[in-house]
């Protein structure tokens, strides 16, 4: 393993408003005597609106920097992804190292960082230490990204999660209790547990092969900050999709991500081509498993272990393993075992509760078609448009501080 080049130039984004509104106060009692000290110079901005860090990289001159660094939640991260994305030259962009530092009430991507370093589970500012420590090291890693297509959207790209039911209901409907930080999951959780809905829809996937499982190049790769390697192709999977209609009915406004005219997926876009995904109104092909059931409690789609700082939600997940970790519970759960199946969940003992209505497997792409005429879909945390959605996992295509 190699340590980053000094001295390295990073541009550190704070949101201010994340969290408790206490990145700011973090970010002077910590993280910049860390970076001074490791001998790293960093240019601090600081994010003024939704989407203000998404415009800057979509525009800035990334050959100034090293690495662009994100202290909030998983959200800035998610504008700072769709962002290089959307520009000219992403396939160069994408490939600029990404920090992630603990500044916001949902940091997943940090914890699970911290988890991937084999460090003992943390919280709060001791998490925020330890990733200070490990973005000090400077290590970079590949990193997958997942694009996520639906009716009426343009493509966005994900890091970490897409979610429908339970878990993205306590994400949004928790927002209420988003001065209270990290604890506030537990109160949505709480909450929504005392009034159980299920949801009726139709989900298919295409599993993971084993081949595609068995694969370890990217898994060790490693490079210097400065390091920009060529993107990884890997393989392509004939085209899939299954019928349906796509209408849209949302029940939730809140941080809705910008949607224009849609495109077609095989239109030419910004971004990778999607080799698995041909549009949403077209059948699916015989390769592709059709889940029986239509009643659900939650579909949850990870990349990434964590899904909160205290839940290790995929424990098998590593940040380049080229696979989507998809979780369904199915209706019929009582709201005690489903307590049960989130209290094991912190400490990633949830897959051997022998719980009869979880299903884990492994895919490469997904679709999910709603339904119930109202609900909530999440894609790393930010509410999209209801409606059918699919996603297709690219390995290794973004690159991740990880220590």
């Amino acid at each position: 393993m190699s340590q980053m080049s000094r001295p390295c130039q990073m541009m550190l984004l704070v949101n201010p408003q994340s969290g408790k509104g206490q990145a700011l106060t973090l970010y002077n009692n910590h993280i910049q005597r860390m970076l001074n000290e490791a001998g790293i110079k960093h240019t601090l901005v600081i994010t003024e609106r939704q989407n203000h860090a998404r415009e800057m990289v979509k525009e800035a001159d990334l050959s100034q920097w090293d690495a662009l660094v994100i202290m909030s939640g998983d959200g800035l991260l998610y504008e700072v992804i769709n962002g290089l994305l959307e520009r000219p030259d992403w396939e160069e962009a994408i490939r600029t190292p990404l920090g992630i530092l603990p500044g916001g009430s949902g940091n997943a991507l940090a914890a699970s960082i911290h988890h991937y370093s084999g460090a003992s589970p943390v919280t709060s500012e001791e998490l925020l230490v330890s990733c200070g420590f490990l973005l000090c090291k400077g290590l970079v890693s590949h990193m997958d990204m997942v694009s996520v297509h639906l009716c009426s959207s343009p493509r966005l790209f994900s890091f970490l999660s897409l979610a429908w039911g339970f878990v993205a209901d306590v994400d949004i409907e928790s927002e209420k209790y988003r001065h209270f930080g990290a604890v506030r999951f537990t109160i949505g959780t709480l909450v929504r547990l005392a009034s159980l809905r299920v949801y009726k829809g139709r989900l298919a996937y295409l599993p993971a092969t084993k081949d595609h499982n068995s694969e370890e190049a990217l898994r060790s790769n490693t490079m210097l900050c400065k390091d920009r390697v060529p993107p990884v192709t890997l393989p392509a999977v004939r085209d899939s999709s299954f019928h349906n209609s796509c209408h849209s009915n949302n029940s939730l406004k809140v941080r809705r991500v910008e949607s224009t005219p849609s495109r077609s997926a095989t239109k030419a876009l910004p971004g990778p081509h999607d080799s698995l995904l041909p549009p949403l109104d077209q059948p699916l092909p015989d390769d592709w498993v059709v889940v029986p059931e239509e009643d659900f409690v939650l579909m949850l789609a990870m990349y990434q272990s964590h899904l909160a700082e205290d839940l290790l939600a995929a424990p098998e997940a590593t940040p380049d393993d080229g696979v989507i970790h998809l979780f369904y519970v199915r209706a019929g759960i009582s709201p005690t075992a489903l307590l049960r199946l989130f209290l094991a969940m912190e400490k990633g003992a949830h897959l051997t509760t022998n719980c009869q209505h979880l299903v884990y497997t492994k895919v490469q792409a997904l679709r999910l078609e709603p339904y119930s005429p109202k609900g909530i879909i999440t894609v790393d945390g930010e509410v999209v448009e209801y409606g059918p959605v699919q996603a297709e996992v690219h390995r290794g295509l973004s690159r991740l501080i990880t220590g």
